[in-house]
């Protein structure tokens, strides 16, 4: 394989144009070269020969042919893959072999190889180390040529870096390297053209027409073929083929190579295999022979004992037959004698247990089989006779006694229809008795309102129904188990939607709701007519309501227990629950129950309507009350009918009440809060003097206050009614329905907020109108100010006290009239008007220095008396101009960059670069020039 270095380059002089010769050398693949070059190259080669020679360590590197490092290897040393390489082995010492894919030289004393097999890569460093690795070790691992077949011995190391060149992400410190073989020089294909495809096999037309055909190497015809080729394209492209089929063997020879550690393993583990292997044949052949004998010995016991079995279990199954038949005639025995003495619980058992036993012997005992059945149907009928009579005489315990022997007579169903039936007939009669005892009532008090109880009469009849599915659930489950529960319940069920819708009739007519609906109805369409007639009195209409709520409330309760009666129970037949849960949701109970809530819809709109009308109505105002009575008044009505409504459990109900509260507020009672606001020429009646004024401000006041108190309470009754519909609703689509019909109430809570700022607006108008003469003074005040004007306005202020006295007199007394909100939001709007009049008026002036220390310490004492009269920070208010002051008092214009930008720390500037400079401009002292180099 490493043929470079036994045969030596021919050479030939060929003759030039001139018919010189000129030095060349034909190298094996064909290509020629100047003599002067290989002469060179054959210096290197000597050179580096003779420097191998002196090196001490030149036994760990060089070119050593395959076949010669397989004669020397040492047997028990591993080779390592590649692709095993990674941070596990840092420090082991490893053996690896490959091709060198890159080879890259750092100085004298560094070289970095790639080594790759099987599409891993590794990255190997050949570092000087003394006694390890020497400077003609790294020399002669640059000159390594790529694709040269190579083996390394060295240790690995994990670096601090990834390694973006290769696929493992370890180093290997080389100690020893060695060439195995190199690659042929000049080679035009890459590496993955190796591997023969099926373009190189394939066989070229063109070549075929020139009678060249595909050679197959590794025989001696491929050898004659090649002999008579004449075509140098022919020969070049077989010679292409050859490289490739030579690298494609030096692979399949490293995969073979690679395999070689774990063959000679599996080898020795045979061998000792072998041995052991003898001794295993001689113990299972002798196993085999037990065996063999057991076997034969099994088959013969194991004959007579299932001959013996079989026996055993005839001689069983007849004793059992024949016990079956002793036991059959002691039952038909007892059964008799049970009858003569009326014992008929014990002929039940005799009748039950024969049954049992006559299910497993069918095909015997027939004359027994019609004794017993004519005793059984003689028992049936004396029990059926005997609790008919128990049931017309409502003799509860004979009717348990008989009701349990339908089970051991085979009569479950029967008996369980009979029973629910006796049950039924017990609720019908008692609910019967109730109701007509409430219809006697009724027509000896036609128009009384406690003495008719229909509340009582309605609780009654559920209880009833309750207890006779809780009292009697062993005795339903011994009939037909779960079922037999449900079964009851759904009977029951249709007694209480005959009698309960009866009962709840009886009551709309008892009250006249529909009359009531249609004087509700004309009262509300003729409102406005002149002579209209009065509606219902909303007292009587409230007791109404209350009632309306317990009965809708019992309904709701008895049906809730009673389909989680149903769902709690596991072992129903699938079709009965949902058929039985659907019936209380649709029987005719349930539509009554709908009729009433249509009636307690428009009765609950009357009432919350009327008391809100008359609330609006006779508004007064309270004492120590910032608001009239008509705000607490309204949102308490609105408040109960919401909460009346959300106790129905009727999502329907809850929605149209929630519907009549928004169109009240948004309309009656909103415009009633804004009429309150309407006060003409609200300035001169504030400050004409006189007692007018303090009634007129208590007024506007209060009117503020109303707006302001509202806005609030409509917030909190939207959070209580939230709270409440998350308790009532589980589901979730009731849920979003509330929500998106509350949603409306903050869109109201907005909207009372817009109007009570325009009313203070209004209020802060003229109030301002009073100030504004005292602002206008401030214009003729200058703030050029030598040292002796500073010292003086620091004794007699020229304008600030009087401008604060204003503001006391004309907006300070207003605060014990009015909430804190409002009061804090009417100084916010003065103050808002006071600060934009100063701005206009201070960028009108001219300043030095003191003034613009005076304008600073103008600002602090309108900001400390200020942050007396309100709860909220007033210093934001002022800022724009605390910072002219700050600006104004600048020794220089450069200053200002102390304070700008990256150096303006917790400060944020309200003043654009623009306004910075016209404030510098302001300063006397300052120069434009200066302010206009500025970089803001």
């Amino acid at each position: 394989m490493s043929s470079e270095s036994e045969n030596p380059p021919k050479t030939s002089l060929p003759k030039d144009g001139n018919g010189a010769e000129s030095a060349t050398v034909v190298e094996e693949d064909g290509k020629t070269r100047s003599k002067k070059a290989a002469k060179e190259e054959a210096a290197k080669l000597e050179k580096l020969k003779s420097s191998e020679e002196s090196d001490p360590l030149s036994g760990n590197y060089g070119d050593v042919p395959l076949v010669e490092l397989q004669s020397k290897e040492v047997s028990g040393r591993k080779w390592t893959e590649i692709g095993s390489l990674n941070e596990m082995l840092k420090d082991k010492e490893v053996l690896i072999r490959g091709r060198a894919q890159t080879i890259r030289a750092v100085g004298k004393n560094i070289a970095f190889l790639v080594l790759r097999e099987k599409g891993f890569t590794v990255q190997c460093v050949v570092t000087v180390a003394p006694e390890l690795v020497s400077r003609q070790m790294v020399k002669f691992a640059t000159s390594l040529s790529r694709e040269s077949h190579v083996e390394i011995e060295g240790i690995v190391s994990v670096p601090g870096v990834p390694i973006k060149g290769a696929s493992q992400q370890v180093e290997v410190q080389v100690r020893k390297l060695y060439c195995i073989s190199k690659p042929v020089p000049n080679l035009s294909i890459n590496i993955e053209d190796a591997a023969p495809s099926k373009t190189m096999v394939s066989v070229n037309e063109e070549d075929q027409e020139n009678g060249v055909s595909y050679v197959k190497f590794g025989n001696s015809e491929a050898l004659e073929q090649i002999r008579k080729l004449t075509d140098v394209g022919a020969m070049t492209r077989l010679l292409h083929e050859c490289i490739a089929y030579q690298r494609g063997l030096d692979l399949d020879l490293e995969n073979l190579l690679s395999q070689r550690t774990d063959l000679d393993k599996q080898l020795l583990n045979l061998q000792k295999s072998a041995q052991v292997l003898e001794i295993v044949k001689a113990d299972s052949d002798h196993m085999l022979s037990n065996v063999r004998s057991t076997c034969n010995l099994a088959d013969q016991v194991s004959g007579k004992v299932r001959e013996l079995d079989l026996a055993q279990s005839r001689v069983h199954s007849t004793l059992s037959r024949i016990d079956a038949i002793v036991e059959r005639g002691n039952c038909i025995e007892g059964v008799n004698k049970a009858l003569e003495m009326e014992d008929y619980e014990s002929a039940a058992k005799y009748v039950y247990t024969f049954l049992q036993i006559d299910a497993k012997y069918k095909d015997s005992g027939s004359g027994q089989r019609e004794q017993l059945l004519a005793s059984k149907k003689q028992l049936e009928g004396i029990v059926r006779k005997r609790l008919s009579a128990a049931v017309d005489q409502r003799d509860h315990a004979t009717i348990l006694r008989f009701i349990r022997l339908f089970s051991p007579l085979g009569l479950e169903e029967e008996g369980l229809q009979v029973y629910v039936a006796y049950l039924k007939k017990v609720i019908a009669s008692r609910s019967r008795l109730e109701f007509e005892h409430l219809v006697e009532l009724m027509e000896h008090n036609p128009g009384g309102q406690n003495q008719v109880n229909f509340v009582g009469c309605l609780t009654n009849l559920f209880k009833d129904i309750v207890l006779a599915v809780e009292e009697n659930d062993e005795i339903l489950r011994s009939l037909c188990g779960e079922d037999g529960i449900v079964y009851a319940i759904c009977e029951l069920q249709e007694e209480c939607d005959s009698r309960g819708s009866l009962i709840l009739k009886k009551y709309m007519d008892y009250r006249k709701f529909a009359r009531l609906a249609s004087e509700i109805n004309s009262y509300s369409k003729n409102l406005l007519s002149v002579g209209a007639v009065e509606g219902p009195d909303p007292r009587e209409i409230e007791l109404y309501l209350e009632e309306i709520l317990l009965l809708m409330q019992l309904g709701e309760d008895y049906t809730e227990f009673m389909v989680s009666k149903i769902r709690g129970l596991s072992s129903v037949d699938p079709e009965l629950g949902p058929r039985a849960t659907k019936a209380f949701r649709s029987g005719s109970f349930s539509r009554v129950v709908q009729d009433i809530t249509g009636f307690y819809v428009i009765l609950e709109e009357f009432f919350m309507v009327e008391n809100v009308r008359k609330a609006i109505k006779i508004d007064e105002h309270v004492p120590d009350s910032l608001t009239t009575s008509m705000v607490d008044d309204v949102f308490y009505v609105l408040q109960s009918c919401c909460r009346r409504a959300i106790s129905t459990s009727n999502i329907n109900s809850v929605l149209a009440v929630l519907s009549g509260t928004m169109n009240l507020l948004s309309n009656e009672y909103q415009e009633a809060l804004q009429h309150k606001m309407r006060e003409p020429n609200l300035g001169a009646k504030l400050f004409l003097g006189g007692v007018g004024v303090q009634m007129t401000g208590t007024k506007i006041a209060t009117a503020l206050n109303n707006m302001d108190v509202s806005s609030e309470y409509v917030l909190k009754l939207r959070h209580e009614i939230e709270e409440q519909c998350v308790e009532v609703f589980p589901a979730a689509a009731d849920r979003e329905k509330v929500k998106s019909c509350l949603s409306e109430l903050g869109e109201m809570s907005n909207s009372f907020k817009q109007v009570l700022n325009a009313g203070l607006e209004q209020l802060v108008a003229t109030v301002t109108h009073r100030i504004r003469p005292v602002l206008d003074s401030v214009a003729t005040i200058s703030y050029e100010l030598s040292e002796a004007e500073y010292a003086e306005n620091e004794v007699s202020d020229p304008w600030v006290q009087k401008l604060l006295h204003a503001v006391e007199t004309n907006a300070a007394w207003l605060q014990p009239a009015m909430t804190t909100h409002n009061y804090d939001s009417f100084v916010h709007l003065v103050i808002d008007f006071i600060v934009k009049r100063l701005e206009v008026i201070m960028m009108q002036k001219r300043f030095s220095q003191l003034g613009g220390l005076q304008l600073d310490r103008d600002a602090r004492a309108l900001v400390s008396h200020f942050s007396g009269m309100t709860q909220r920070t007033v210093r934001d208010k002022f800022a724009r101009l605390t910072q002219m002051a700050t600006i104004l008092n600048l020794e220089k214009v450069s200053e200002i960059l102390d304070f700008w930008g990256e150096n303006s720390g917790p400060m944020t500037w309200r003043l654009t670069p623009a306004e910075v400079r016209r404030v510098l401009g302001l300063r006397v002292e300052f120069k434009p020039e200066a302010i206009a180099a500025l970089k803001l």
